[in-house]
């Protein structure tokens, strides 16, 4: 009887492990698919996601999704992004959060006030040349402390002035239009760092064969939301 009540559990036990090992299997196909679909997706299909993501976000719906072991364990070896977002450092605009997305999902450049600096350029280049990220966002923000900072443009120490520099042909365009100046400043920023990374062979080879598309937004840090500003 002993022998048997064993055998039996030996029996349950190995079934078990059967079906984990099922579970864990199927789990990784699905997530191999996945990352399969999201490297083909379109320019407008992966502006398309980031977008639903933002939404999501902004009516506190997340999904957090790609934050699991088995994502770790997925991405490990190579990485398939199907976004590059250039955006701002500051604290408060997180871009895997702002968009609810995951790990591996987005290739994030986050440098103080967007800027297109060369080692910026090149950050971008290699996710859109060699990733083969479809999609590359320039996001500013609201109230965006390197902007005011340009808009100011007073002495600062350190290296800090060497963000300013770069923003200020953005604020000469709006500095006599009407409005706030500084969120002028934040939407002409943005168009004005596009240009510069449009000066890229590499970004316009892939920009005039269809498999990129550069779009410019703006997050606000009231709402939480992303708008499309070009």
């Amino acid at each position: 009887m002993k022998h048997f009540i064993e055998r039996r559990d030996f029996l349950k036990l190995g079934a078990i492990g059967a079906l984990s090992l099922l579970a864990a299997a199927n789990d990784w196909f699905q997530a191999e698919a996945e990352a399969a679909e999201l490297s083909s997706l379109s320019p407008d299909e992966a502006l398309q996601k980031l977008l639903d993501g933002n939404q999501r976000f902004a009516q506190h719906h997340p999904n957090y999704p790609d934050q699991t072991e088995l994502r770790v364990r997925e991405v490990a070896q190579a990485q398939h992004p199907f976004a590059t977002v250039l955006s701002c450092a500051d604290s408060r605009v997180p871009v895997e959060i702002v968009f609810d997305q995951g790990i591996g999902d987005i290739f994030d450049v986050r440098i103080a006030g967007n800027i297109a600096t060369p080692a910026a350029i090149g950050s971008i280049e290699y996710a859109v040349a060699l990733l083969g990220t479809p999609l590359l966002m320039v996001l500013g923000h609201e109230r965006c402390g390197a902007v005011t900072a340009a808009v100011k443009n007073e002495a600062l120490p350190g290296e800090i002035g060497t963000f300013v520099k770069a923003i200020l042909p953005a604020v000469e365009r709006v500095k006599d239009k009407p409005g706030n100046l500084v969120d002028n400043a934040v939407v002409a920023n943005v168009h004005y760092q596009i240009e510069q990374l449009q000066q890229s062979s590499l970004l316009t080879e892939r920009l005039q064969s269809g498999q990129l598309k550069i779009v410019g937004g703006r997050y606000d840090l009231d709402t939480g939301k992303v708008m499309i500003i070009t």
